[in-house]
């Protein structure tokens, strides 16, 4: 049985187009109890998977020299809002190698972007 037939996904408006290489704030929904908070987790995208029941993306941050990866659902209505912070210039579509690395040497140069091709906000 497949599980697309039985659940129609929708997508979540509040994630715009992602990239490996990007640097994203997500906010989640958090329950505790029977309260209920919004949790921030900012990161750098090392994997953007697409598929037919909606997909996920992977941020990982260094928390207290620890790496911490985290697995967000692109459909999922407990991802409230995902902020793109500045866009990395990278040549693979899944950042792996990043786990080795530490420090200075696990950052990424900034895609230059054109300002004649975005769009103008008033």
């Amino acid at each position: 049985m497949n599980m697309a037939s039985l659940i129609e996904v929708k997508p979540n408006p509040n994630i715009p187009a992602l990239a490996p290489g990007d640097t994203v704030k997500v906010s989640t929904k958090i329950v505790e109890g029977g309260r209920e908070r919004t949790q921030l987790f900012q990161g750098v995208v090392i994997k953007v998977r697409h598929n037919a029941e909606g997909g996920n993306f992977t941020v990982r941050r260094i928390a207290y020299s620890v790496g911490v990866e985290r697995t967000f659902p692109l459909c999922s209505p407990l991802v409230e809002k995902v902020e793109v912070v500045r866009h990395g210039k990278v040549r693979r579509a899944k950042l792996y190698y990043l786990r080795g690395l530490s420090a200075k040497a696990s950052r990424l140069k900034e895609k230059r972007i054109d300002r004649e091709k975005q769009p103008k906000q008033d």
